[in-house]
């Protein structure tokens, strides 16, 4: 069903930047809740934020101020910006699709590796 492809991730030094990108296959891409995890090292996979049909977002404390969510329907691509990163921000990041219905997410990218490190 639908495909979610991922790209942007690579290496950069402690205050860098990266614009991650997700895009999705399918007719029903701007009516999804999307969203980005992170899976660390020897941890849990934990959310970094989410967005809606309508724009509104959601992003956890640990990258809120330095991180941002947004979405071209028209081009059914979600993205990342993420600014000022630390090196604990080093992980596997994944994008994500859920219809509004429903109550987990239906749908994951293959996932793209950050690495933040001097």
């Amino acid at each position: 069903q639908v495909q979610l492809v991922e790209s942007g991730g690579g290496l950069v030094q402690p205050g860098g930047s990266l614009r991650l990108s997700c895009v999705a296959s399918g007719s029903m891409f701007r009516i999804y809740v999307m969203g980005w995890y992170r899976q660390a090292p020897g941890k849990q996979r934990e959310l970094v934020a989410t967005i809606a049909a309508d724009n509104s977002a959601n992003y956890a404390d640990s990258v809120k101020g330095r991180f941002t969510i947004s979405r071209d329907n028209a081009k059914n691509t979600v993205y990342l910006q993420m600014n000022n990163l630390e090196p604990k921000d080093t992980a596997v990041y994944y994008c994500s699709g859920r219809h509004p219905a429903l109550p987990v997410n239906s749908y994951w990218g293959q996932g793209t590796q950050v690495t933040v490190s001097s």
